[in-house]
Formats: C-alpha cells, structure tokens, sequence
C-alpha cells in the first residue's frame, strides 16, 4: 500500500466508525505546533539548577 493510499484508506475508516464532525475532532488532535521544541525547552532548562530543583521538588512533595 503507498502512503497515499494509507492516508486515504485511514480517513476513509475514521469517517465510517466516528462520523464527520467526530472524524474532525479526532484529528484536530494532532496539529504540528508551532516552533523548535529543542531550542524553547534550552532556554528554562539552561537555567535551572540542582538546588533549585530540589528547592521546587520539596515545596511540591510538601504540598501533598
């Protein structure tokens, strides 16, 4: 089967048993985002550090 024929034959299936507007919601499930992840996710980790960590580890064990 060729990739297109997948997306055909699985569009195809999720209409069947979910119906249009629960086909749609479905896949509004799985939009791309915006963005690099890798660069976001450096620029707050780059900036913790261990006593910090272990700082907000114990406020939230604390909490519960």
């Amino acid at each position: 089967m060729t990739d297109e024929q997948i997306r055909v034959t699985g569009l195809a299936a999720l209409l069947e048993k979910l119906g249009p507007d629960g086909m749609i919601r479905f896949l509004q499930q799985f939009e791309t985002g915006t963005g690099d992840y890798s660069t976001e996710r450096h620029r707050w980790v780059d900036q913790l550090d261990m006593d910090l960590l272990i700082k907000k580890l114990r406020e939230q064990q604390s909490k519960t």
